[in-house]
């Protein structure tokens, strides 16, 4: 690429820190143009939720400064990234969508945003969430609601439904987000970009909590991890590598590098693939650009093969999935509500949404257990595969439903009505359960013009090639197209 080629608005973010390097655009010009655009897009998309404009600027001036002396300031010297609002920033609050928070600031900045500000990237705001990150659209009391990019009266998904947005629209050239229940590739999928939940514990999740925080340590994490959204899957490995690895104490033990993939080229590549189940058929409208993708990988050689690995028992594992969630999501409940948690599990056993509430420790150790033999199924079946191919969700992104309570909305597809709570989570719990790093490639759109983003597993600790496989993927299936609204 040479300086006259290169287009701030729209850069991937290697891209872009080759031109602050190379001084065809300083950083602080390059901060100009993304809060201009910020100013020219962001009012119709309320992606970005919180700014301080100054001390974006003033990072903006220190990078130039350390380059006018010969020397960088990381691998994201002058990136301009967002950061999701569930994550502590020295100065702003981290509200998860809770108006009694906030005007509370956090005292410290958690660290995955200390690691993309060692490694030279600029922090141009924060972005926005459902409340307590419980929901696949992002609105709240606090900072409203999120639109999609390629259809304003659509959600982005959630829960770094704004990080998605904010990234298709050009305002900022990563997003840092967190994935439980898809809340990384839900949203990738549905604005069009790339987005990686990485292996379990690669990433820091210290600050990552509502609230103020001051460096003490959160809940041990058996589900959820942080991850990047971007416009080009090899920024994802980029951005990875700078956040990834031990931190504090453990970094005194051990080190850590991201694995190189396992192929470069797309015929080299063994890959199993699972696009529809009974236990959560896909639309047909998402189905469609699925199926073309099978096609392009046939054609360019790949090796695929239809099927579960043995011993994969989708719907078992989405129960195992649903009860370690709620086990979680209930650490806190007060007494009055844990009662109400026992009282529907003595009236429906099978219940396992309230058994994980309110089940004692043993059972969620039995649980537990069961989340570890399923990740040893799949290491066993990479053993002869590379990676795994499945839908990231049942629909594409849906029109705006705020309705009460969750558990009664529905999702309109062309094939009917389908239950939005029992349904949204299921294809992105594989890969949460199992702890293993799975990637979101835009492969094209449906009829009505909606992106469709597929996902692709890949063994435990080799994010590496979940995400070099999704880049080989852009050159027959597609990748980031910019919404047409946003392109300028």
């Amino acid at each position: 690429m040479s300086s006259a080629d290169f287009q701030p608005a729209l850069a991937t973010a290697a891209e872009t820190t080759a031109a602050v390097r190379r001084k065809w655009i300083s950083a602080s010009e390059l901060m100009q143009e993304t809060l201009r655009r910020i100013d020219l897009h962001n009012p119709a998309l309320n992606a970005i939720v919180w700014q301080d404009r100054e001390i974006a600027l003033a990072r903006a001036r220190q990078a130039d400064a350390v380059l006018a002396r010969g020397g960088a300031m990381g691998m994201l010297h002058g990136v301009p990234v967002t950061i999701k609002e569930s994550f502590a920033y020295r100065g702003s609050p981290s509200t998860w969508g809770l108006p009694a928070l906030a005007s509370a600031v956090s005292p410290a900045t958690a660290v995955a945003v200390e690691r993309l500000a060692r490694a030279g990237a600029i922090v141009v705001g924060k972005t926005n969430v459902p409340v307590l990150l419980g929901d696949w659209q992002s609105y709240n009391p606090v900072y409203g609601t999120t639109n999609n990019p390629w259809d304003l009266t659509r959600t982005p998904g959630g829960s770094t439904g704004g990080g998605a947005a904010a990234v298709a629209a050009g305002l900022g050239c990563l997003g840092l987000g967190s994935d439980l229940s898809g809340s990384i590739r839900i949203p990738a999928h549905f604005c069009g970009v790339y987005g990686h939940k990485p292996s379990l514990e690669l990433v820091s999740m210290a600050g990552f909590q509502p609230g103020p925080w001051d460096g003490s340590p959160g809940y041990p994490i058996d589900l959820s991890v942080a991850g990047l959204l971007a416009r080009d899957a090899r920024d994802l490995a980029l951005g990875l590598g700078v956040l990834g690895g031990p931190s504090d104490d453990d970094a005194k033990a051990w080190t850590w590098q991201l694995p190189a993939p396992r192929h470069t080229r797309l015929a080299d590549y063994r890959i199993g693939y699972v696009l529809d189940d009974p236990f959560a058929p896909v639309a047909s409208d998402v189905a469609a650009p699925y199926e073309r993708t099978l096609a392009a990988l046939s054609k360019a050689g790949a090796k695929l093969e239809h099927g579960w690995p043995p011993g994969i028992e989708p719907q078992a594992m989405l129960q195992t999935f649903t009860y370690l969630l709620f086990a979680f999501l209930a650490a806190d409940a007060a007494e009055d509500e844990r009662r109400r948690w026992r009282e529907r599990l003595a009236a429906n056993p099978d219940d396992v949404a309230a058994a994980g509430a309110a089940e004692p420790h043993g059972r969620w150790l039995h649980v537990t257990r069961r989340r570890l033999a399923c990740r040893a199924l799949w290491q066993q079946y990479f053993a002869s595969h590379d990676a795994f191919l499945l839908p990231t969700a049942f629909t594409a992104a849906f029109p705006h439903d705020h309705g009460e309570p969750i558990g009664e909305r529905v999702v309109d597809t062309p094939e009917g009505r389908r239950p939005y709570a029992r349904d949204m989570a299921s294809w992105v719990s594989v890969a949460t359960l199992a702890g293993l790093p799975a990637t979101v490639a835009p492969v094209g759109f449906t009829a009505a013009g909606l992106p469709a983003g597929i996902q692709i597993v890949a063994p435990m600790w080799e994010d590496g090639t979940s995400i070099e496989l999704a880049a080989l993927l852009s050159d027959v299936a597609g990748g980031f197209t910019a919404p047409p609204a946003f392109r300028l």
